[in-house]
């Protein structure tokens, strides 16, 4: 059909043209045009006249027709600029450039819940695997940048021409910092947080959400055609019909970000260009997809009333949406992992947990306990280890009974312990106490099992390192001179006499739980592998801040000896500096990932200092600067 065409293009410009002109002009062999002529003329589509030597051609009132139709057939053609469907999304650009005449300040720092809304859309983004932020700042940019100076992975840039410019120059700004496929934001945005899980895993990788019509009266409506974005306008007269309304979230890939910046920077003369009205432009030859939710709650605060009617209404509404959407989550959960209908699930409470989400579970009348993994904690686990463990300890009767465990995302269900009492640093140190601990640690430590894994605390340190330069953290100062002294310290811990052992090698007192008076179970094998069992004795004398004389009576149980040997003090001594600084680089990760620690990962890191003084070692690290 396209040959068509084209020759009938040429015969339309010119009817007085030959077979040979015709095919110089179509790029066609003169076979060819021969043979498409005789079939125009067949079709009734194109007549000729011999005038002495010259034939001209001549397109009927049906060629027209076809002609016509031909060129809306393939004005409609759109080209799929991508070979890849889907694409794993983890950056977001957010758009917080423009100022309201309502605020004083940026629509972003407009308080919800106690917070910013910039901080809350954050914090949703990043819960659901945002790791990079970039934000195009304009109007009081400081405020901004103050603001959010704690939280992680932020990149400002700045539209230095906010006041004269429109969305799509603000979102140019942010060119070089741009290399992936990523979430569009605009900052006066609040929105639910399923609608923003659909919007990254959908399949299309340009894509933008929309919804029902709202009435607010500043609505740009949408169009739909043959399943792709067709026209946006907030002048409704000019639709044939309005298949939702627009938001200000959508996906965009690198490929069309970069026909985007490329028409603005090359075409376009129009400097308060906004950013959709630009992605429709290339939507006429690439195929931009979209996500319509139903009954979607969202809002945008523009003004000082849609604040006020957010507040009032939209907002307490979406509360309670999002309440019963993690809830519902917790339940498909359970529904996968116990293979059960949600009817069956009569309760559900928080339970506590440092790393982790854990909740207490009531189904068909039995007590359980679900763990969710928390944030980031995908790199720092090996879940197949953590579920060979777990079911080594289980079946040693240390751990409660494991019901289900997924190696890939980390969610494990396990039987509730009766009668639970889980320690603290302050019940640890009673002696009947740490009888019970002491006894499950030597049944640990001596039960003769393999596991498959060495938890190697120098490799954990490197492995941390790596991570912290992956998610642009920091660490303590000195932390070169402290590593050095470690790294001292390690040579001459590593020609020591001792055996590796089965152990948990993450003994907070918490992971201690009493059922009853003489029963104890040891919790959450994240950390489970081969070492040297002492690393366990000093992590929980550190966890539970033993004084000197708790443990010694602790080292005496264990060890049923009244002497402690010097060797034994030497190991704890150094195994308690190796986890300070290894649990104080673990802190930075998670600080740098949004998490608070308080003090925590600086105070670990300073003890650590302290204890490179003390005389047991302190001859092994002597030599290096200070």
């Amino acid at each position: 059909m396209e040959h068509l065409l084209r020759i009938m293009e040429v015969i339309n410009k010119n009817n007085n043209v030959s077979q040979k002109k015709i095919a110089d002009l179509t790029g066609l062999s003169i076979g060819k045009v021969n043979y498409l002529i005789n079939d125009l003329i067949l079709q009734g589509f194109v007549f000729s006249e011999k005038t002495g030597r010259n034939i001209s051609y001549y397109i009927t009132e049906d060629g027209i027709e076809f002609l016509k139709s031909g060129y809306e057939s393939f004005k409609e053609k759109k080209i799929n600029i991508h070979q890849q469907s889907y694409k794993e999304i983890n950056t977001v650009v957010i758009l917080a450039a423009g100022k309201r005449k309502d605020f004083d300040h940026p629509a972003g720092l407009l308080q919800v819940d106690g917070q910013p809304l910039l901080r809350r859309n954050l914090e949703l983004l990043e819960k659901n695997g945002i790791s990079k932020f970039i934000i195009v700042t304009g109007f009081e940019k400081d405020a901004l940048v103050q603001e959010l100076a704690d939280f992680p992975h932020l990149e400002f840039v700045e539209n230095p021409k906010y006041k004269w410019t429109g969305s799509m120059a603000s979102l140019a700004c942010a060119e070089e910092l741009i290399t992936d496929d990523f979430l569009l934001f605009e900052e006066d945005i609040l929105i639910e947080e399923s609608a923003v899980q659909q919007l990254i895993t959908h399949p299309q990788r340009d894509c933008m959400l929309i919804a029902s019509e709202t009435g607010s009266g500043d609505e740009a409506f949408v169009e739909i055609k043959d399943g792709y974005l067709h026209k946006i306008s907030k002048d409704i007269h000019q639709f044939n019909r309005v298949d939702g309304e627009m938001l200000g979230i959508s996906k965009i890939s690198l490929e069309v970000f970069t026909e985007m910046v490329k028409e603005f920077k090359e075409n376009n003369q129009n400097p308060y260009m906004n950013y959709e009205y630009m992605l429709l432009d290339v939507a006429r030859h690439y195929h931009i997809g979209y996500l319509k939710i139903h009954n979607l709650v969202w809002a945008e605060m523009d003004t000082k009333q849609q604040y006020e009617h957010v507040m009032k209404q939209v907002y307490p509404i979406l509360k309670r949406k999002e309440a019963e959407y993690r809830e519902h989550q917790i339940k498909l959960q359970l529904v996968e992992a116990m293979q059960v209908s949600i009817e069956d699930i009569q309760k559900i409470e928080p339970f506590g947990g440092m790393t982790n989400k854990n909740f207490k579970v009531m189904v068909k009348d039995e007590e359980y306990v679900l763990r969710l993994p928390g944030n980031g904690t995908e790199k720092m686990i090996n879940r197949m280890e953590e579920k060979r463990n777990s079911s080594l300890a289980s079946s040693l009767g240390i751990d409660a009974e494991l019901i289900y465990f997924n190696e890939e995302t980390g969610v494990k269900v396990s039987k509730l312990i009766a009668n639970a009492e889980t320690l603290n640093p302050t019940t640890a140190k009673r002696e009947d106490n740490m009888r019970l601990t002491t006894s499950v640690l030597k049944k640990l430590h001596h039960s003769g099992i393999e596991m498959n894994n060495q938890f190697d605390v120098f490799a954990k340190m490197a492995e941390y390192e790596q991570l912290l330069e992956e998610v642009n953290g920091r660490m303590y100062e000195p932390y070169e001179e402290v590593k050095s002294q470690v790294m001292a310290l390690k040579h001459q811990y590593e020609l020591m006499d001792f055996q590796l052992m089965p152990s948990h090698n993450d003994l907070v007192a918490e992971n201690f739980v009493k059922s009853g008076e003489d029963k104890i179970y040891l919790i959450d094998w994240e950390y489970g592998g081969m070492n040297d069992p002492v690393f366990d004795l000093a992590a929980h004398s550190l966890e539970c801040e033993f004084s000197e004389e708790d443990e010694e009576l602790f080292l005496r149980l264990y060890l049923d000896e009244d002497e402690i040997p010097v060797d034994i003090q030497k190991r704890m001594l150094m195994n308690k500096i190796f986890q300070d600084f290894l649990w104080s680089i673990w802190t930075c990760i998670k600080e740098a990932k949004g998490d608070d620690f308080g003090t925590y990962g600086i105070d670990r890191f300073n003890r650590a200092r302290a204890f490179l003084t003390n005389p047991l070692i302190k001859e092994h690290v002597q030599y290096v600067k200070k």
